[in-house]
């Protein structure tokens, strides 16, 4: 079959030939004819030099999702179930998906040379989210192959709307495969949570933050910590059952999430030493501060601030007045872990924030830990942005 081409502008190939899979509307020259959306296409140099093959789409940021530099591999069934395939069998190596309670990232986008699809198990039960068109129009060979490899008790279609309108998706949440689990319960670090694949944030559950929430934990000498952001509450469970917090403040936004955070809490049976807050994090976190509140531990554990790259100033903006009212809230000797899920922040960018942060408040911070996501979160060398998660567990003087 002959591709339509996509050629790329003179001086702007190498990031293709090094195998960075997002190409963008500004690296393109021209292409031929009119591709429709989640057309296969032929991605090559400007004097016309095949790089790899990828998925078009004309309404997204991203025009091209490359996903093979075989330029005679098709992007078909069969490379999407060998790809799967492959993810699914780097996780059953290390961990026990049959174990109850089991929980991970199963398939994590272009860290699984999959841009575009993430699926999460949960104790049998799989969430999957499409955030590429093409791949959306390929749900069909995914969900096959899913059944197949996993064989789950059920496949839960997670949507985002932003994402969904951006790339032009047009679907809503649903069951694909097997049964809607009334409850689905979870283990991690030696606590339970509860998951609702049909409501939760996400895909249900921030399995990303597993190791980071036991590593806090072990800097946590006493007194109430403070988990802003909380959503259902991991690290301040984690101080609970493996630090020596006495006592935990949960603060978020939601209701729900504040509600979670409560019935996980009893779940484990710490209900009596977990409160919560229901506010703007910022807020909370500034009124505190003038009511003289001090914390041993501060957590800030925000959503994303930065979701494309002309977001980065103001986003990093929200970041550091975070964090200088976090900083406000600990005494000398306090521990604060800090967080960015953006992808679009590097961990130098973010040390380089808490460093801003030091200096504006008169503080000297020395960072511990400078940590990321959990490794079933596998990254891709070739995409610096799919290591999104920083976290950074500092002693403030």
């Amino acid at each position: 079959m002959t591709l339509t081409r996509v050629f790329i502008k003179p001086r702007k190939a190498l990031p293709f030939f090094s195998r960075h899979p997002w190409v963008f509307e500004g690296a393109i020259q021209r292409v031929e004819g009119k591709p429709q959306a989640g057309q296969e296409v032929l991605v090559v140099s400007a004097e016309g030099q095949g790089i790899a093959r990828g998925l078009y789409n004309p309404n997204s940021n991203i025009r091209v999702r490359l996903v093979t530099w075989n330029l005679e591999e098709a992007i078909d069934a069969s490379l999407i179930r060998t790809r799967l395939s492959h993810a699914v069998d780097l996780r059953r190596r290390f961990l026990d998906l049959d174990g109850a309670g089991a929980v991970c990232r199963l398939v994590n986008s272009e860290g699984d040379s999959l841009p575009g699809i993430t699926v999460d198990y949960y104790d049998g039960f799989l969430s999957l989210q499409v955030t590429s068109l093409a791949f959306f129009r390929r749900l069909d060979f995914i969900k096959e192959a899913l059944v197949d490899l996993v064989k789950p008790k059920g496949i839960w279609l997670k949507c985002d709307a932003g994402i969904n309108e951006a790339e032009g998706i047009e679907a809503s949440e649903q069951l694909l495969a097997g049964e809607k689990p009334a409850s689905i319960i979870v283990s991690e670090n030696d606590l339970r949570y509860h998951v609702d694949l049909a409501e939760g944030q996400k895909t249900g559950f921030y399995c990303d933050q597993r190791d980071n929430r036991l590593a806090t934990a072990r800097y946590v000498d006493g007194g109430e910590v403070l988990d802003a952001f909380c959503y259902s509450g991991g690290f301040g469970l984690n101080a609970l059952k493996h630090g020596k917090a006495t006592t935990v403040l949960s603060v978020d936004s939601s209701e729900p999430a504040l509600e979670l955070t409560r019935r996980n809490a009893e779940l484990n049976g710490l209900a009596d030493r977990v409160t919560t807050l229901r506010g703007k994090a910022l807020e909370v976190l500034t009124q505190l501060g003038e009511q003289g509140r001090s914390f041993p531990t501060v957590i800030l554990d925000p959503p994303k601030m930065v979701s494309s790259r002309g977001g980065i100033e103001r986003g990093m903006k929200g970041y550091l007045k975070l964090n200088l009212a976090g900083l406000k809230l600990l005494p000398a000797g306090g521990i604060l872990t800090t967080c960015s899920c953006s992808g679009h922040v590097s961990m130098e960018m973010f040390q380089q924030l808490i460093a801003t942060a030091a200096t504006q408040s008169g503080r000297t911070i020395q960072i511990l830990e400078a940590r990321g996501h959990t490794w079933d979160h596998a990254v891709s060398a070739n995409c610096p942005e799919s290591n999104y998660l920083k976290c950074l567990i500092c002693r403030v003087l």
